[in-house]
């Protein structure tokens, strides 16, 4: 990733006064910034009954995106003591069969599908909202021939994606850390390397910044399933040593961290027995960890013409790819859809203080480079050959093997805000020689 010196070079020539303002006001942000302050976020594991809907959801989609890649998916799922409920609407060209996924899903999560009676309500689309998704309001308007402009987004609403430069994955470290326990747990788990502990758990991890920047764990708490007969010192013991030591490899633990292992102490009844689950309730967890902005609507169980999943699939690759670009250190990025209407009506981007460029200047960088229409995204990104599934445990964002995480896009942002920095100069210098109030003298 670029270093501080570099990300200043590359936005502008040497001795352009708008970004050399821009830059001392930069500088004044990190000091006045040089305190210690904390952050926390929580994850879940695979059968927390919420992330369970939302895998059933994704494993239902994928089903159907499998038999017809134009399917057209919105799957809700609940899920309680011995009942799933599976509803929505699903346009297929093919038959799946629902009932056969949520056993398989139940299954390979740990539960008994034999526990519960499952019931489907499925219908198809509206054909209102189909027509207006088919033909988007730019085709409808101006008959233009434009394929971009054919579909238009799926719903109205806002939509964000986060970057930071804190790490490989450039999501906020607390919630990287919180999301490998929990995919730690479900390893030890299934691979019987921790004996006794069950499906549904939880952690949350609280991260100790300074300048900016993550300097130590502050407390760990873990909350785990387990077998009646597992005592809380063995339990706390192998969470310790098979889960905490190498999830925290990178970033140790100190003798001040406080850790946490089942704080409520006996965690026997769990899952769908304990906690009526629902899809798209973990948003935060799926996201940002609350730490970026956060949309709305839910992601799972959507296909990629809802701009509640693509939409925010292509605002995380663009902020991630300005911050690889080095135009900021962290980033957040907002676009705004109207249903059946094809380009965005609002893009913002924001730097928080720690780019040489204007909030203003980022935002013109990114409406030059991406193309932020839904066909345009479901194509660029290759949206229509996503394992779902993949993304409905741990998040949906970190993994380098999702499309929307690539970072290729480094050389034509770097070329973009230079053109847009030299501009800004341009108009600055333009300014200046029409101020009538500039003699261009020493004045009488």
């Amino acid at each position: 990733m670029p270093g501080r010196a570099e990300r200043n070079h590359i936005t502008g020539k040497a001795g352009n006064p708008v970004l050399s303002r821009r830059q001392k006001v930069r500088k004044h942000s990190v000091s006045s910034n040089d305190y210690s302050t904390c952050k926390t976020a929580e994850a879940v594991c695979q059968g927390h009954p919420d992330k369970l809907c939302d895998l059933i959801a994704d494993s239902i989609l994928d089903a159907c995106l499998r038999e017809d890649r134009m399917s057209r998916v919105a799957c809700e799922v609940m899920i309680t003591k011995g009942r799933v409920v599976v509803a929505g609407e699903i346009t297929c060209a093919k038959r799946v069969d629902v009932r056969f996924i949520v056993r398989r899903v139940l299954e390979k999560v740990g539960y008994k599908p034999s526990r519960f009676r499952i019931s489907v309500y499925l219908h198809q689309q509206s054909k209102d909202i189909a027509s207006g998704v088919d033909v988007a309001l730019e085709t409808r308007a101006a008959g233009v021939s434009d394929p971009y402009d054919q579909i238009g987004a799926g719903d109205q609403g806002t939509v964000y994606g986060y970057a930071t430069d804190e790490n490989r994955a450039m999501i906020p470290a607390p919630l990287l850390y919180a999301q490998r326990i929990c995919k730690k747990l479900d390893e030890c788990r299934k691979g019987l390397v921790v004996k006794g502990i069950k499906p549904d758990g939880k952690a949350q991890v609280t991260v100790e910044y300074a300048c900016g920047k993550p300097v130590r764990v502050s407390a760990v708490v873990v909350s785990i399933q387990h077998d009646a007969k597992l005592d809380q010192k063995t339990l706390e013991r192998e969470i310790r040593l098979h889960v905490l030591t190498p999830v925290f490899n990178d970033f140790p633990l100190d003798e001040k961290t406080t850790v946490l292992i089942n704080p409520s102490g006996r965690f026997v009844l769990g899952g769908p027995d304990a906690d009526t689950g629902l899809t798209g309730r973990k948003l935060c967890v799926d996201t940002y960890g609350g730490l970026g902005g956060l949309g709305g609507g839910a992601l799972s169980g959507k296909d990629p013409t809802k701009v509640d999943r693509s939409g925010v699939y292509m605002a995380r690759y663009i902020a991630k790819n300005v911050v690889w670009a080095g135009l900021a250190d962290k980033c957040e990025v907002a676009l705004s859809y109207a249903i059946g209407k094809a380009n965005p009506v609002m893009v913002s981007v924001k730097g928080f203080g720690s780019s040489a460029l204007t909030d203003s200047q980022l935002t013109r960088i990114v409406n030059r480079v991406f193309d932020m229409r839904p066909a345009a995204i479901i194509d660029h990104l290759d949206l229509r050959n996503v394992c779902y599934t993949d993304t409905s445990s741990y998040g949906h964002f970190g993994s380098f093997l999702l499309p929307w995480e690539d970072v290729d896009m480094l050389d034509v942002l770097r070329n973009a805000a230079r053109e847009v920095a030299e501009s800004c100069c341009d108009s600055a210098v333009a300014a200046n020689d029409a101020d009538p109030n500039d003699t261009g003298g020493t004045g009488e």
